[in-house]
This record gives C-alpha cells, sequence and structure tokens, in this order.
C-alpha cells in the first residue's frame, strides 16, 4: 500500500508570516503570488486587530472580511478571489485548520475580451519604440501573457526552428508558440546586449539569476549559465534575494503602452494583454483552425478560445454554402 505523503509544516518557532513565507516556498509558489498572498493575510489579521487569534476565526470571519472589501473596498471580484485563496491557504497549509468556503468565492463574469484591430495595432507600435516596442511586438506576435514576455530566458527562443517556448505559464504548463520573422533580427541583436551584460556581471562577480528551488538543486551552476539568463533583464542588480540580475519589471511596459494608446487616439481600454486577445482574434480571421489557436494560447479548452469567435471581424458575404461546393 502506498505511503501517503506527509504534510509539510512549517516551523513553530518562526513568527506567524515568516512561517506563511516559508510554506509558500516549500509549495514553489512566485514570488509575486508570496506577496500578494501575504499581503491578503496581513489585511485579514489587521481587520480585526487584537480580538482574535486567526485559530479563533474561521468561515464567518471570512465572509465578512470579504464583504468588507466587496461593500467598502470596492475590490473587484477577481482580487477578491485571491485573497480568499490566500486566506484559505493560511489556514489549510500554515494553520493546518480545513475551512468550509463554500459560496463564499466571488461569482465570476464572462466578459467579452477588449480586442484591437490590425490597424489600431499597428497604430500602437508607431508610437512606441526601443525595448518596449521589441516586447510589445513580442506579445502581439506571439499571444503571451505580459509576465510570460517579462520572464522570457534566453533558451526558450529558438532561432533555428522559429518557436518560442513558454515555461511554467499558467496552471504550470509548457507550451509552444510561434517565433515571428519580423522580430527575428530585433531579438538576435536582444541576445548579443544580453551576453554582453552578463559577461560584465561574471567581471564583478556576480551575472547569476533566479531558478526554481528544483532547478537549483538540480543544476547549482545553472544560475550563472547564460542559456537561463532574462531576454529583458532590469537594468541594476537586483534586490530580490532570491537572484542577482531580475528581470525588467512589468509597469515599464504598462506604462508605455498605455501612453502608446492614448497617443493613438484610441478609445478602448487597450493593455498590455489586449495584445494576447488580438492575437487569438486575428489568427481566427486569418483562418487558422481554432484547435491551433488554443494550443498556442495555451488554453485547457477549447471553450475558451471560442470566445474571440464572438469579437473577430466576420464577412459571410465571402463565405460559400456548402451546396454551392458539393
Amino acid at each position: 500500500m502506498e505511503k501517503s505523503r506527509k504534510k509539510f509544516r512549517p516551523d513553530p518557532a518562526l513568527k506567524l508570516m515568516d512561517q506563511v513565507r516559508q510554506v509558500l516556498r516549500y509549495h514553489h509558489y512566485r514570488y509575486r503570488t508570496e506577496r500578494a498572498y501575504c499581503d491578503w493575510i496581513i489585511r485579514y489579521i489587521e481587520y480585526y486587530g487584537c480580538q482574535k487569534h486567526p485559530r479563533e476565526m474561521g468561515k464567518t470571519e471570512i465572509e465578512f472580511f470579504l464583504s468588507h472589501l466587496a461593500s467598502d473596498q470596492k475590490v473587484s471580484a477577481s482580487a477578491r478571489r485571491q485573497a480568499l485563496n490566500a486566506i484559505v491557504f493560511f489556514y489549510t497549509h500554515v494553520l493546518d485548520i480545513p475551512v468550509d468556503i463554500g459560496h463564499v468565492r466571488a461569482k465570476k463574469y464572462k466578459r467579452p475580451p477588449v480586442v484591437m484591430t490590425k490597424t489600431e495595432v499597428r497604430q500602437v507600435f508607431a508610437r512606441m519604440e526601443g525595448i518596449h516596442l521589441l516586447m510589445a511586438k513580442v506579445l502581439y506576435g506571439c499571444g503571451l501573457r505580459l509576465m510570460e514576455c517579462i520572464r522570457l530566458r534566453i533558451r526558450d527562443i529558438d532561432f533555428g526552428q522559429n518557436l518560442v517556448y513558454i515555461r511554467d505559464a499558467r496552471g504550470g504548463k509548457d507550451r509552444v508558440t510561434v517565433f515571428p520573422e519580423s522580430v527575428r533580427e530585433d531579438m538576435r541583436l536582444r541576445v548579443e546586449t544580453v551576453k554582453k551584460i552578463h559577461d560584465e556581471d561574471l567581471d564583478q562577480g556576480f551575472g547569476s539569476v533566479y531558478l526554481p528551488d528544483a532547478l537549483s538543486r538540480k543544476y547549482p551552476n545553472a544560475s550563472h549559465e547564460f542559456r537561463w539568463q532574462y531576454v529583458f533583464p532590469a537594468k541594476k542588480l537586483s534586490t530580490d534575494p532570491r537572484s542577482g540580475r531580475h528581470h525588467v519589471l512589468e509597469s515599464g511596459l504598462q506604462k508605455a503602452v498605455k501612453t502608446a494608446v492614448d497617443r493613438a487616439g484610441i478609445a478602448k481600454h487597450a493593455t498590455c494583454h489586449t495584445f494576447r486577445h488580438s492575437f487569438a482574434t486575428h489568427m481566427l480571421e486569418n483562418g487558422v483552425n481554432i484547435r491551433i489557436v488554443q494550443e498556442l494560447m495555451g488554453h485547457a479548452d477549447v471553450k475558451t478560445t471560442e470566445i474571440y469567435i464572438h469579437v473577430m471581424e466576420k464577412d459571410i458575404s465571402v463565405v460559400s454554402s456548402p451546396l454551392d461546393v458539393l
């Protein structure tokens, strides 16, 4: 009979939030998720002050806290879901107290995605330059999420097969997507620039980059290898305790895209993620099979991809009846 896996217990000698961080890192949560979860847990605890210890609270207190976020703080449904996930993680994995959330979760409303036309995409690109323009083209040309682009590493760009590998994407899945020929030369120059930066870091005794715990243990010297460096590294060495030179902050690209959209006079609420929506929609408009688009987007269910059918431009005048092609 297979032995049940022993549940990880945090060090009781640590302070409560240090225990939270210890458990999050044991489960290999991303650094951004760690910060977000810790923030929500702290806000939950501070909401009740010194009235009760978290061990003395449960579903009722969680419901009141989420109600406070919704009615008083006007927090979005997606943020409330993240807050609930953080609190449930806190009780389940840190305090070892099961929580029956029942109907507590905020309902997720599906809205049609905002999509730019091909002309609008060109207008936005025309008002961007430098590294931000290249990153925006990668978002649109590969159908990437913002952080997937930010976290690209040198080894993820396959110039030989014209492919881009997305590692550990949403849901912990890997996928492969297209590598646009139009950015090939710019990406080649980008790789050369990163190589110079990396060589200079090595000469100064730095040159390391953050790797997930499992990889850093299996390949202890990999953090200094060029292939693991970020395609878009930060200008300065990171203060992040888990890396030497981190990737760029997403806020820079977000601001550049917003500025370009405003200057182009586009009234839509177009963001970095809009490029991904536009990628899928324009693929379908170009006649690419929806199953291929599903794979490129990394959707587990084709129903997720089908949402783009509702926003794509359609010209039924060019569609032939099946009777006419018999």
